[in-house]
C-alpha cells in the first residue's frame, strides 16, 4: 500500500507514541501532536506539532496552516483527573472543579469531534475525486465506556466519543470516510499511573492474564484500523481489554 499521512494527537508518550512508532515502522509518516513532548522518544522523522487542545476553537485554523493534508486521524488524546467524591452524600459534590470538568469534556470529546469536522472536507473531496477511500478516523476510547469510571466525567467523554464514532460513521460513510475506535482495558502509561493502588488492584484482577496492557498492544489494533482494515469494518468499537469486560 502507499505511505500514509497520519495525525495522531496525544503521541508524546504512552499510548500515542507507541501508536506514531508503529505507523512509522510501516513506512507511513507520522505527525506528532501533543503539548508536551518533554518525555517522548520519537524517531527523528516524526514531526512535532506542540498544541494544547483543549483550545478547541484553534483547531481548525491548526489544521489548514500547520498540519495540512492527512489520511489517517489518530484521536488519541485524553486527561483524567481523579477527584474523591467523598462528599457527593454529605455536600453533594463529586470532587470535580469546573475547569477539570471543562479540560476533560474539551480533550476527551470536544477535540476529537473538532477535527474530525477541519479534516473532513478534505477526505470527501479526496473520495469525490476518484480516490477508493476518503479517510480514516479512529479513536481511542476505554472500558470505562461501558463499565462506568469511578471518575464520572472521564467516564462519560469515553462513552460520548464512543457514541460519536458511530455516528461520524454514519454521516461519512456514503464518502468513503471509515471511522472506528479501540476501547483499552488498563494500560500501563503515565495515566495508569496515576491511580490510586486500590483502583490498580482491581483493574488487574478484571483481565485474564493479571496484567495491565502494554502500550504496543492498543497501538496495534489502531494500526490496523487506521491503514489496512476491510472498509466495511465502520462505526465499530475494538475491544483490546483482556476480558475486563466482556459484551
Amino acid at each position: 500500500m502507499a505511505p500514509l499521512r497520519v495525525l495522531v494527537t496525544g503521541a508524546g508518550r504512552g499510548i500515542g507514541q507507541a501508536i506514531a512508532r508503529q505507523f512509522v515502522a510501516q513506512g507511513h509518516t507520522v505527525v506528532a501532536l501533543d503539548r508536551d513532548f518533554g518525555a517522548c522518544d520519537l524517531p527523528a522523522q516524526v514531526a512535532r506539532l506542540d498544541f494544547d487542545l483543549r483550545r478547541v476553537d484553534e483547531i481548525r485554523s491548526l489544521v489548514e496552516s500547520r498540519v495540512g493534508q492527512v489520511d489517517t486521524l489518530v484521536n488519541n488524546a485524553g486527561v483524567l483527573h481523579c477527584p474523591s467524591p467523598a462528599g457527593l452524600c454529605t455536600d453533594g459534590w463529586l470532587g470535580f472543579t469546573p475547569d477539570q470538568v471543562a479540560d476533560i469534556l474539551a480533550v476527551n470529546l470536544r477535540a476529537p469531534v473538532a477535527l474530525v469536522e477541519a479534516l473532513a472536507p478534505q477526505f470527501c473531496a479526496r473520495a469525490a475525486a476518484g480516490a477508493p477511500l476518503g479517510g480514516r478516523v479512529v479513536n481511542v476510547g476505554s472500558v470505562s465506556a461501558f463499565t462506568g469510571h469511578p471518575d464520572l466525567w472521564y467516564g462519560v467523554s469515553k462513552a460520548a466519543l464512543l457514541n460519536a464514532t458511530r455516528s461520524l460513521a454514519a454521516l461519512l460513510g456514503r464518502h468513503r470516510v471509515v471511522v472506528n475506535a479501540v476501547a483499552p482495558g488498563p494500560t500501563r502509561s503515565a495515566m495508569y499511573d496515576q491511580l490510586p493502588a486500590s483502583r490498580k488492584e482491581s483493574l488487574i484482577r478484571s483481565a485474564h492474564t493479571g496484567r495491565p496492557a502494554e502500550p504496543d498492544e492498543v497501538a496495534a489494533a489502531v494500526l490496523w484500523l487506521g491503514s489496512v482494515s476491510p472498509l466495511y469494518v465502520n462505526g465499530a468499537t475494538i475491544d483490546v481489554n483482556d476480558g475486563s469486560y466482556l459484551r
